[in-house]
Formats: structure tokens, sequence, C-alpha cells
């Protein structure tokens, strides 16, 4: 369905009351993701972007984001992705994050590592913020709040600053790409399934206040061994 309506004439794009972009292919792929989940878990609950649902934190709960990055998908841009992940019990289970126009899958079960297209991956053994490369989501909010002593220090004391966002950001931490991926703010679909292959890649997810992760809160992903100092940056002296 994506790769069908990718850069094609066809392609209707709207603004949703949030002002975020929706297009056919996020419902047309939720509703397809929602049936084959529904058949083949009938008892399951689902939770996704564009048709909501409810996510409560016991038993069986897939939660589908069917298209991460949508302004990228609609400028004709490769960066986006079908993410999808099983919690139980309030615990990731699976992540999945499908980017068909990059030609990368990533795929992670719990206790049982992390893989791109069949082949394992690990964070990098960075551990110092001197020598690492990090990553920033919405960098005009993160200058802008709280933390924008923080993270102008953050970028000019690191090796290398990059604006690269939405999943592919937390897929290059989670591959050793990177060292840590800063966001102020994100929804349960855009976290849950990075959140799996972060933590199997050998990573480390937090809020900036080093908390638990939750909807409309913020994300620090990284290699694990630079979270530490990340956080006590963003604490401030």
């Amino acid at each position: 369905i994506t790769m069908g309506l990718f850069r094609g004439d066809g392609l209707e794009i709207r603004r949703k009351a949030d002002m975020t972009l929706v297009t056919q292919a996020d419902t047309s792929v939720e509703r397809m993701l929602r049936e084959q989940i529904e058949a083949a878990f009938p008892e399951d609950a689902i939770l996704g972007e564009e048709e909501g649902g409810t996510h409560d934190p016991s038993g069986r709960v897939w939660i589908v984001d069917p298209i991460d990055g949508t302004a990228n998908f609609a400028r004709g841009v490769q960066v986006w992705a079908t993410l999808i992940a099983l919690q139980i019990d309030g615990e990731g289970a699976l992540g999945v994050v499908n980017a068909p126009a990059l030609g990368e899958r990533y795929v992670a079960v719990r206790g049982e590592g992390a893989t791109m297209n069949g082949g394992p991956i690990h964070v990098s053994d960075v551990a110092e913020v001197q020598d690492a490369h990090m990553l920033f989501q919405e960098l005009d909010t993160l200058l802008a709040g709280t933390y924008s002593a923080a993270t102008q220090a953050l970028i000019a004391d690191c090796w290398r600053p990059r604006g690269f966002g939405d999943f592919w950001a937390h897929m290059l931490v989670a591959r050793g790409s990177a060292e840590a991926m800063l966001e102020p703010r994100l929804a349960t679909w855009d976290l849950a399934a990075p959140q799996v292959l972060i933590a199997e890649a050998g990573g480390r997810c937090t809020t900036f206040e080093g908390g638990p992760l939750g909807h409309g809160r913020s994300m620090l992903a990284t290699n694990g061994l630079v979270h530490d100092e990340v956080l006590a940056r963003l604490a401030g002296p």
C-alpha cells in the first residue's frame, strides 16, 4: 500500500485537528493491520494513531503507527516507516520498524536481541559525550524550552550533532551509528516499537528526567554508556 502511493500523483494529504499531516496511506495501512491482527488475535486490544483505541496496561495490546514520518512521506522523502509493537502487561514484547523506501526492516523480540534485515544489530561502545554522534528531534522546541541551555551545551560538546528525527534516529542509535537521540515529546505509537528495539540492541530509554516513558512525555534514547552523562547535563547545574 505505502510504496504504491509514495511519490504518486494520487496521494491525498490533509491536516488533522492537531495540525499534523495524514494521507490515505496512513488510514489504509492502519485498517489493514487492524484487520490482520483482529483475525489472528481476536482477544487482543489494538491502539493506533489514526483510529485510536484503549491502552490498557494489562493484557496484550498491539500498538500501530501506520506511517511514522508522514510529512516525509507526503513530500517524497524516503525516511518513513510502519511501526508495530506488542505489549504484554505493560512490557514491550515485540517491536517492528519497516522502512521499505530505505530497504530497512528492524525486528526485536524481548530476550532475543534486535536485527536489521535479518542480521543482528547492537549499540555502539562510545562512552563519552565528547565522542558521541547526537541526534535531536524538534530542535526548535528543545532550544526554546526548559532544556535550552543543556541542548546548546550538548550540541557544542558532542562529536557531531544532527537533526535526524522520527523512527530513523532511534534506529541509528540501535544499530550503533549514533549514541543518543533526544525527543521532547512523543506519543505511545511513536515510542513503543523503537523502545523494544533499542533495549534489545543493548541501549537504554528514559524521559529527560530519567523516568519511565509514556504518552506525551520526552524520550532520551542512548547506547546506555552516555545515558547518565546526558541525564546529568539535562538536569542542569
